[in-house]
């Protein structure tokens, strides 16, 4: 069959694409669902706090990641700048996974424990005050919104049945471990708790 009258032929064409594209799923994504290192969570790994949890939310809630990504690739420019590259085992609770693919600032995927709370609190509130050429927006109304606490044991919940190993105590005490704080406080916990369980370069 000449290669001509396949392009004439849109029912022909359309076949030829779907037998194609069929094969090139099965032989690269297929395989990813029988890989641990794809499906199982890294050595160590524990479910975010309910806190941390709150500012994940938040976090997604800003629109952070539409600046800051939280995939380090596996490049020795990235890797000696943010730490060890990222891997598929610290993503597998994340629902939906924030790896994103923009850098308007820094990638966040090792940014746990680098700096103190308070410099986090001081560049939330206002980036200029601690990084003068900062384009990020200020965020002041997060000091001043209370978590109540009444839908984190839900999400904690719905959580659990994608998989994410929440224990009924977890659930339970939920609610209590966020209320009185502040949003500020969450999203604090939550970049604090980013790529601890990994902090050696490659």
């Amino acid at each position: 069959m000449k290669h001509e009258a396949v392009e004439k032929n849109i029912g022909l064409l359309a076949f030829f694409m779907v037998i194609a594209v069929s094969i090139g799923g099965l032989t690269q994504i297929v395989p990813l669902f029988f890989q641990d290192v794809t499906n199982k969570p890294v050595e160590g790994m524990k479910p975010r706090t309910a806190l941390e949890l709150e500012g994940r939310d938040i976090y997604i809630r800003e629109g952070c990641v539409g600046c800051h990504s939280q995939m380090i690739r596996p490049f020795r420019a990235e890797t000696e700048r943010y730490g060890h590259y990222s891997v598929a085992g610290e993503s597998v609770w994340d629902h939906p996974f924030l790896w994103g693919s923009k850098r308007t600032g820094p990638d966040l995927a090792r940014v746990g424990g680098r700096y103190s709370d308070d410099w986090h609190r001081a560049h939330l509130y206002n980036p200029r005050n601690v990084v003068p050429e900062s384009k990020m927006p200020s965020y002041p109304w997060l000091v001043e919104h209370k978590l109540d606490g009444k839908d984190t044991a839900k999400k904690l919940e719905v959580l659990r049945t994608l998989g994410v190993p929440y224990t009924d105590a977890d659930i339970a005490g939920a609610a209590d471990a966020v209320r009185g704080k502040t949003e500020m406080d969450a999203l604090v916990a939550y970049l604090q708790g980013l790529g601890t369980i990994i902090k050696s370069k490659r």
